[in-house]
C-alpha cells in the first residue's frame, strides 16, 4: 500500500465519478447551518498537477477531467472546488479529495485525514493546513474505527483505498459494519474500481445485502490504455442524501454516452 501514489491516475474518469458525487454530498450537508464532521482514510497528496510527468505518463486526466468537464455548469460544487484549487494553485491543479472537502466545507466543520504514506502525507500537509483540519500519518481504516462517532455527528467517512492488498476486500467492509454500528447517522462512502477480473463482485454482493438502502452507482469506460485493468469504477453510499439518486442517475447518462462515442 505505502508504494501506491495517486498522481498518475488524478483526474481520471474514476476520480470524476467519485469527486462528483462527494461534492455533492458535502453540499447538500453545508446548506444547514448545523457543523459537519468529514473523515477520509486514504486522502493522499490532496493536490496534483495534470502537467506533471507522472499525468503526462498515463494520460488518464486527458480523458478525464480535461475531457468531461462540461458535463457540469459553473454552479455545481465539483467545478466549483476544481475552481477554488486552480484560483490558489495555478490552471493545470487538480484537487484531490482533502481539498475538495476543504473548498466546500466551512471553518464550522470538522475535517481528519488519514494518510499513512510518509511522502504523500507531507505533501498533503503543506496544503491542507488549516485550523478545522487534522492530520494523521495512521492507518486511514483504524483511524475512522477510533473517532466513530465523530463530534460533530453528521457527517461523512470517504473510503478510499488503492485496493493493492487483497485483504482490503475482506477488512474493509468488516471496518464498514463497525464503523456504522458505532455512527449509524452517518454518510459512509465507499470507493471501488471495477476490473476485469470482477474482484470486487463478492465484496459488494456482501455489502448490498447487509445496506439494502444504500446508493450503489457504477460507471463503466474503456481502458486507459492498453492491458490497464480497470475499466469502470464504483461507489456505495450508505445513508444517501436526498437528491443524490436522481444527480447520479444524470451521471450515469453522460457516462454512456461517452462509452457509445468510442
Amino acid at each position: 500500500m505505502l508504494s501506491y501514489q495517486h498522481s498518475f491516475h488524478a483526474g481520471n474518469l474514476a476520480d470524476v465519478q467519485k469527486h462528483a458525487i462527494l461534492a455533492f454530498v458535502l453540499d447538500y450537508l453545508t446548506q444547514k447551518d448545523k457543523p459537519v464532521s468529514y473523515i477520509e482514510s486514504h486522502a493522499g497528496r490532496g493536490l496534483y498537477d495534470l502537467t506533471d510527468e507522472d499525468a503526462q505518463k498515463t494520460g488518464e486526466a486527458a480523458q478525464g477531467i480535461l475531457k468531461v468537464s462540461n458535463w457540469f455548469d459553473r454552479k455545481n460544487p465539483y467545478l466549483r472546488a476544481l475552481a477554488a484549487s486552480r484560483d490558489t494553485h495555478g490552471e493545470t491543479a487538480y484537487p484531490g479529495s482533502p481539498l475538495i472537502a476543504q473548498a466546500l466545507l466551512r471553518p464550522t466543520d470538522s475535517l481528519h485525514l488519514a494518510e499513512l504514506h510518509p511522502g504523500e502525507n507531507k505533501a498533503l500537509g503543506r496544503v491542507a493546513w488549516a485550523r478545522n483540519t487534522k492530520i494523521y500519518e495512521q492507518d486511514g481504516i483504524e483511524l475512522a474505527l477510533s473517532l466513530a462517532p465523530p463530534t460533530p455527528r453528521r457527517g461523512v467517512l470517504l473510503i478510499d483505498p488503492s485496493w493493492e492488498i487483497k485483504t482490503d476486500y475482506k477488512v474493509i467492509p468488516a471496518a464498514i459494519h463497525n464503523v456504522t454500528r458505532k455512527w449509524n447517522v452517518g454518510i459512509v462512502m465507499l470507493w471501488y474500481p471495477i476490473l476485469t477480473d470482477n474482484r470486487h463482485g463478492e465484496m459488494m454482493q456482501g455489502l448490498r445485502d447487509a445496506y439494502p438502502d444504500a446508493l450503489n452507482h457504477e460507471v463503466k469506460f474503456p481502458p486507459a490504455r492498453e492491458g490497464h485493468g480497470m475499466i469502470g469504477s464504483g461507489m456505495f453510499v450508505i445513508n444517501p442524501p436526498w437528491g443524490l439518486a436522481e444527480f447520479t442517475n444524470t451521471l450515469s447518462k453522460r457516462f454512456s454516452k461517452l462509452a457509445a462515442r468510442r
